[in-house]
């Protein structure tokens, strides 16, 4: 399901990973790490690829709807595991 979320409060959750989550969520996933990276507004399409992110320009870094939230939520579940 789509979700609406601001380009800063995705850098946000970004900034908030333990050290090795990017690889780790791409091991997880089976997915390219550099992909894991343009998820969160990186922008490397030779080595991963396009992650269905859609950015409208606008405040707090404009919007971003994203097409799948895979990576986010599990992003996500390592934040709330390193806070335990």
């Amino acid at each position: 399901m789509p979700k609406l979320i601001s380009f800063n409060e995705l850098r946000q959750i970004k900034a908030q990973l333990p050290e090795g989550s990017i690889h780790r969520i791409a091991d997880e996933l089976g997915i390219d790490v550099e992909t894991v990276r343009n998820f969160f507004g990186g922008n490397d399409y030779k080595q991963g690829s396009s992650v269905g992110f859609h950015i409208e320009p606008g405040p707090n870094g404009g919007s971003v709807l994203l097409d799948d939230t895979t990576v986010l939520d599990r992003a996500l579940d390592i934040i709330a595991e390193s806070k335990k």
